[in-house]
């Protein structure tokens, strides 16, 4: 594998190592299909308490996963996932090219 796309590799660690747990995929759908949504709203449509629900979120923020939004006493939490898409872009094309070249002529 050619350098570039281990580097891609390696700055996607830590995406790849918060999507994997099935409660943030879930929330980060749900997130996905709506504008914004606050702790309490998901919480009344996942099988997790509150302070679950807040830990994965905070974990998505760290990440860069998940926006917020704090209105008075609430925060609001939206996908967050330009950047995210950006990188997946990024390692599709850099896996695409290192491909390619492992199957030109020169390399047969």
């Amino acid at each position: 594998m050619a350098e570039q796309t281990m580097a891609i590799f390696k700055a996607g660690v830590p995406i790849f190592t918060i999507l994997q747990d099935t409660h943030r995929q879930q929330i980060l759908v749900m997130l996905c299909r709506t504008d914004q949504m606050t702790v309490n709203q998901i919480t009344a449509q996942v099988a997790l308490s509150r302070p679950a629900v807040s830990h994965h979120l905070k974990l998505m923020l760290d990440a860069g996963i998940v926006a917020v939004n704090q209105t008075g006493t609430e925060r609001y939490y939206r996908a967050n996932m330009g950047s995210t898409l950006k990188l997946l872009r990024e390692l599709t094309a850099s896996l695409e090219a290192d491909i390619a070249s492992q199957q030109s002529p020169q390399n047969n």
